[in-house]
């Protein structure tokens, strides 16, 4: 097998439980389903347990791949799966205050454009409160809609609605502090 193997016949073989195959989707794919599972979890070998565990469910569910979407699509939605799953067991998502409409409105009209790299951006992320990181990847990473986060995480559409908001405002005062710290290290000749 090589990296040139198409995918669904990577499927086909992993499904009949080809090791060459399975490992070539696991080599495949490994990096960026970590990832995934790094946005959410920020323990490194936690995440690495909750990848182990995901890519192990992506296995023994080959057949419920139909096709009709990309598996790199339906194998994230795993991962994402798994690391909810991970946090609803490692960290209490219910208890979150929402904001009201009129806090939400305000909130929402504070978009500044800052050019900073994904990295700093991942980093900056990563420091977030885990109810915060956790409805700001679904929202922004993953692309789901305010209900589907509240149903996916057992909480009102407006605490996710807030959740994000306070995240998005949470990034910012880091990076805006981030910023004015490198630039007092730069005005004092460091």
């Amino acid at each position: 097998m090589s990296l040139q193997t198409p995918i669904e016949v990577l499927i086909q073989q992993a499904r009949k439980q080809q090791a060459p195959a399975q490992k070539e989707l696991y080599e495949r794919y490994k990096g960026a389903m970590f990832a995934v599972c790094r946005r959410y979890i920020r323990d490194e070998s936690e995440a690495e347990d909750v990848f182990i565990q995901a890519f192990y469910k992506i296995f023994i569910h080959l057949a419920d791949f139909k096709g009709t979407g990309s598996f790199k699509g339906w194998a994230r939605r795993i991962m994402v799966n798994e690391c909810l799953m991970y946090l609803r067991k490692q960290h209490n998502l219910h208890l979150t205050v929402a904001l009201t409409d009129n806090e939400m409105d305000v909130s929402e009209n504070q978009e500044e454009d800052y050019p900073y790299t994904y990295d700093e951006l991942m980093g900056v992320i990563d420091l977030l409160p885990t109810g915060y990181r956790t409805v700001f990847n679904l929202y922004v990473l993953e692309e789901y809609k305010h209900r589907e986060i509240a149903e996916m995480l057992g909480i009102s559409i407006n605490t996710s609605k807030s959740q994000f908001i306070l995240a998005k405002k949470k990034i910012l005062d880091i990076l805006v502090k981030k910023n004015k710290d490198q630039k007092g290290l730069k005005e004092n000749g460091r």
